[in-house]
């Protein structure tokens, strides 16, 4: 097969999130920079991810190591859902092995005091770590921005360390549904003044984690997650029109079409949504990313390359796909495996130019 040269003015990324075909089906892995490689941990030193992430050289370069590594099509930043509440003085860091913990967790009306609107001098450290990047990354490689969803961010500021359940937050939710919605009011200005810096510091697309969000139904999630959801999309869009934002959570299926609604780009999906069922209910020019199983990739290259030509054949040419897991890359991954994805993937979609 093959295109016109005037299909090849940007990005592989930026393309396929366009819904345009380019040299190749664009690849990068969510958690593509940290525990699974060598280098990092070469670098990284110790201490919480948190404060790793203050130091804008340090940042840079553990985002750049799986540029470098495996040759994928777009950077993540190196940082973590939970940088603005910390940032702000809330009382959260990320224990190593358990993942974020509250000291005290977030139940009443007087807590809201100690969450106050953040701004974009409070991770200014992020704002330099993005510009570092953008200097160093070519121009075919767009680098990431991300941020948690409102209703993740909350859950884990509400619960105070990760959870099976979520009751409290469920609590809050039914029982204090005025605090529920103050609350999610906040992390929207979070989500958007956090994505907004790394845009404004030269980023060129976003990604929102809901990741916990399919721990609810979907009348729950349309009454109390969607509406805010919808604002971080819809303000995004305001303050950056041509950004392509793309929304993501785990054992989403239930919630396919409310997450659309919130008003993505792009719609990510875990490894139990196939991308043909995932077009046949929210349109044929849906743009998708995913979807292989990380546990194929922990099974080692043979399996992971036959899960990786099965996401490709679901796709079915389509040019609107950007290859990625269906969650983020386990610590235990052997970084070789990835790297036959990359070249596997890069190579089955190779098309050429006319």
């Amino acid at each position: 097969m093959s295109v016109s040269l005037n299909l090849f003015d940007d990005s592989p990324f930026l393309a396929a999130a366009n819904g345009r075909k380019h040299l190749h089906t664009p690849v990068w892995f969510m958690r593509q920079a940290g525990r699974s490689l060598p280098e990092y941990k070469a670098i990284r030193g110790s201490g919480s991810i948190l404060e790793a992430i203050k130091q804008p050289t340090l940042s840079a370069e553990i985002t750049l190591q799986p540029f470098h590594r495996y040759g994928v099509d777009a950077a993540v930043l190196y940082s973590d859902i939970v940088v603005p509440p910390h940032a702000v003085g809330f009382g959260i860091d990320v224990a190593p092995g358990t993942g974020p913990v509250a000291e005290t967790p977030f139940r009443s009306l007087a807590d809201l005091q100690r969450l106050r609107p953040l701004e974009a001098d409070d991770v200014s450290y992020v704002i330099e770590t993005v510009k570092l990047l953008v200097a160093e990354l070519p121009t075919s490689v767009p680098l990431l921005a991300f941020a948690g969803a409102p209703f993740t961010v909350a859950s884990y500021l509400i619960e105070g360390r990760p959870s099976r359940t979520y009751q409290n937050t469920k609590r809050m939710i039914h029982l204090e549904p005025e605090l529920w919605h103050q609350l999610m009011d906040r992390l929207v200005q979070h989500s958007v003044t956090f994505i907004d810096a790394q845009l404004t510091a030269g980023a060129r697309a976003f990604q929102l984690f809901d990741s916990w969000a399919g721990s609810l139904s979907n009348a729950d999630y349309r009454e109390f997650v969607l509406p805010h959801s919808k604002k971080v999309f819809h303000q995004l869009r305001e303050l950056h029109p041509e950004v392509v934002g793309i929304h993501f959570g785990i054992g989403c299926d239930h919630l396919l079409e409310s997450m659309y609604e919130a008003g993505p780009r792009v719609m990510g999906l875990d490894w139990r949504t196939r991308i043909q069922s995932a077009r046949a209910r929210l349109g044929s020019d849906l743009v998708v990313q995913g979807n292989l199983d990380p546990a194929l990739v922990l099974a080692g290259s043979q399996a992971a390359l036959a899960g990786a030509e099965r996401v490709l054949d679901d796709n079915a040419n389509h040019p609107g796909h950007i290859f990625n897991l269906g969650h983020g890359v386990d610590p235990t991954t052997d970084p070789t495996v990835l790297e036959d994805v990359v070249a596997f993937v890069h190579e089955k979609t190779r098309i050429e130019e006319s």
